[in-house]
């Protein structure tokens, strides 16, 4: 099995205002769903983009998930072709939107976008 994800961002965002939502995003959502063996992460990574395209999330979550997605071995031909795909059943101006956010993830200019 690959490295353990841990995830601590409900716990810093909401833990005092949901705590119940925080516990559910961090430990079972990141602690045991992205952590269950049956489907490697990279596949994990690509079906939460996908997911969060077809429902038209194009904000920080998906940049999250899609530099997620980078530093689990999802190249920019494989996240080009990815997109386009999925464009096809979701519709194109949610295939603009992510095409947008993923060039910012794959950039061009050889700076690592993981890095903010």
């Amino acid at each position: 099995m690959s490295e353990k994800i841990v995830q601590t961002a409900g716990r810093n965002q909401l833990g005092d205002f949901a705590p119940m939502f925080a516990h559910l995003n961090d430990d079972v959502l990141f602690g045991e769903v992205w952590n269950e063996a049956s489907i490697d992460v990279k596949t994990k990574c690509i079906v939460t983009v996908v997911s969060l395209m077809a429902s038209g999330i194009t904000d920080s979550s998906l940049t999250y998930h899609l530099k997620n997605a980078k530093a689990h071995g999802v190249t920019k031909e494989e996240i080009a072709a990815i997109i386009t795909h999925a464009t096809m059943y979701v519709g194109w101006p949610k295939g603009w939107a992510v095409f947008r956010l993923a060039k910012e993830v794959w950039n061009e200019d050889g700076q690592d976008a993981l890095k903010e």
